[in-house]
């Protein structure tokens, strides 16, 4: 679900859009394909939900909006988020910290 690159970490998201609010709903799949299951409160409509996931990582991790970016699943329930600024160990402990991450 977590990946070091040369440009930052990028972390797999399973979304679930039209959710009663935003937050971390688990763990999708094992092993290497596991995506971290997030409910979003937006609509999937013209974007709204990426823009809320895009907020959303960058409060969860801490980081400001510019630093999370969408490099794949635009229009899907499974996406790719970069997010830089971060150490890989230091987004590990933030989502074990949430109960989402076991680094299996």
């Amino acid at each position: 679900m977590l990946r070091t690159t040369s440009r930052g970490v990028t972390l797999a998201v399973r979304a679930q859009p039209g959710a009663k609010k935003t937050a971390i709903a688990g763990v999708y799949g094992e092993g290497p394909g596991a995506q971290l299951k997030v409910a979003v409160h937006a609509p999937p409509l013209e974007g709204r939900a990426n823009a809320a996931l895009v907020e959303f990582l960058g409060e969860t991790f801490s980081l400001p909006k510019s630093a999370v970016e969408l490099l794949s699943g635009e229009s899907g329930r499974s996406k790719v988020f970069l997010l830089r600024g971060i150490a890989l160990e230091e987004a590990e402990s933030i989502l074990r910290a949430r109960g989402s991450f076991s680094g299996d």
